[in-house]
Formats: structure tokens, sequence, C-alpha cells
């Protein structure tokens, strides 16, 4: 639906933008790359033109550049059109493999379960930055270095963030802003600059979730390891027990599951078990990588 008044600034140009994509479905990360290019270039025709008035120079931009529902048609046409390893998606649910053992053909799956092994990592070293630079910022506050180190240490955090939003995006296949936030102009007060830091929700949604890193990251790495661990042990164990005739399995408090598994129907049993095992973390990986898409979303993607 067309605007009957094209909008006269830039803040209520990149608003027009904003509405229209969420109207038509796209992705907060997709809004973001938008909303952010859209500045850019509206700020930079301003400033080309310094002798017209903002209004004039939006009512030129417009009739070459776009309206803000023609731009976001455009923007959602050029998403539609990149292919990837992830299956598309229509409307908020994608496109998956249905069906308990058709998890095997999903892409998700496997890239959350790396996600998931790799969290422990990420996680460590995230809350390692985090920690340590809230207690240098609250240490160094009252000397000369202090307010320097915490706008260094916000900016760090938000490369952080747009880092760990590729991560995301490549393996959970969530779509996350693929710019870096906007640099600070170099001719802003200092005082400007900590005001907008400080009032910004996105500097502590992204201290939190890098913080959050860690207790998650422990939660998802121990899931990963235990279910890989248990389901190829139970199914490469059965089968190696069965192809040599011995189990070395030891459990001195279950004899009789001791004794089951000394036999040749408990060692396939056990085999059968291990390959379900497999099947069942594939699908709590999809799940938590889903979960964990959205927090991501909710936290980084800055709108």
């Amino acid at each position: 639906m067309k605007q009957d008044r094209p909008p006269d600034t830039v803040r209520a140009y990149l608003a027009a933008l904003q509405r229209s994509m969420k109207a038509q479905g796209c992705k907060p990360g997709l809004i973001a790359d938008a909303v952010s290019d859209c500045e850019e270039h509206l700020n930079n025709e301003i400033a080309m033109n310094p002798g017209a008035s903002e209004a004039d120079v939006l009512a030129r931009v417009v009739e070459t550049y776009g309206t803000p529902e023609e731009i976001a048609e455009e923007y959602k046409s050029m998403e539609a059109a990149i292919t990837g390893p992830f299956p598309k998606t229509e409307g908020d649910r994608a496109v998956r493999p249905f069906g308990f053992f058709n998890v095997v053909r999903d892409p998700r799956a496997y890239g959350a379960l790396m996600y998931m092994l790799l969290s422990l990592v990420t996680g460590i070293f995230y809350f390692t930055v985090v920690v340590t630079g809230l207690a240098l910022s609250v240490g160094l506050f009252i000397l000369i270095i202090g307010i320097p180190f915490a706008l260094m240490f916000i900016g760090v955090c938000r490369v952080l963030g747009h880092v760990e939003g590729r991560i995301v995006e490549g393996l959970l296949a969530v779509r996350m802003p693929r710019r870096l936030p906007a640099p600070t102009p170099a001719d802003e007060r200092i005082w400007t600059q900590i005001k907008e830091a400080l009032v910004d929700v996105r500097t502590w949604s992204t201290m939190f979730y890098l913080a959050l890193m860690l207790p998650l990251g422990i939660a998802y790495f121990t899931i990963a390891v235990t279910g890989i661990a248990v389901s190829f042990g139970l199914t490469f164990g059965g089968i190696w027990s069965l192809i040599t005739g011995r189990s070395e399995v030891q459990i001195s408090d279950v004899p009789w599951l001791e004794h089951l598994l000394h036999t040749a129907p408990g060692l396939i049993l056990a085999t059968i078990v291990g390959i379900l095992l497999f099947f069942i973390m594939l699908h709590v990986a999809r799940a938590i990588g889903w979960l964990h898409g959205r927090i991501a979303e909710l936290l980084l993607v800055r709108l």
C-alpha cells in the first residue's frame, strides 16, 4: 500500500521501511541490514547537498532510490533469490524432512549439533571478555583512561555480537545482520557517545547474551557429547561384541543387565537402542538450534 505523502525526514523514511518489511514478513536480521543500508545512503545524500533541506533531498531520493515500500519489496526479492545449504522457509516454518528417521537428512540438525559442540569454547571466551571488560571499566572509570576503555569495551562487545550472529546464521540457519554496527561519527562529543551507548538497549542485551553463552554452552556441550558418546558407544560396542564374540561390559550393580549384554539378543538390542538414540539426539539438537536461534534473534538483532 503506497503512502499518500512521502516521508520528509530520514527517521520517518526508515520507520516506514521497517513497518513495510515487517508487514511483508521479513526476518529481523534482513530488516536491520536494510535499515542500516538505507540510513547510510540517505545520510550520504544529505551530506552531498548541504544547501538543500532534508525534506527536499528526501523528495529527490524517493524518485530515484524508491519509496520505503519499493525498497522493502526489493530486499525481500533479493533475499528469496539467495540459495544455501538449508531448506527455504515458507512463512515462519522451515521446510524440513518430516518423520522420526527423516531427521538424518536435515542439514539443520547437523548444523545445530556442530554449534552445540562449539558453544563451550565460544561461551568461555565471551564470558571472559564481558566479565573482565565490565570489571575494568568500572574500576578505571575514575581515571582518564576509564572512559575510552569503556567505549572500546562496548565496541568489542558489538563486534563479538556480530561475529556470533554470523556463526548462528551459518550453523543454525537464522537470518542475522550481515553488516557491522555503524561506527560512531568522529566529530561526536565523548559524552554524547557515552550517553548513546548507555541508553542503547542492544548494548546491554548483547552483553547479556555473551555472558549467557557460558551456562548455555556448558549445557549444549554436555548434551551433545553425552548423546553422541552413548549412542555411538552402544551401537559400535554392540556390533564389535557381536563380531568378536566378547562383551567387555561390567555392570556390577545391575547383574541381570550385565548378563543380558553378554548374550547375542542383548547385544542386538543394545545396537538398536544406540541407533535410536542417535536419531533422538538429532531431534534434540534441531530443537535446541531452533530455540537458540530465537534467543539470538531477540538479543542480538538491533532494530
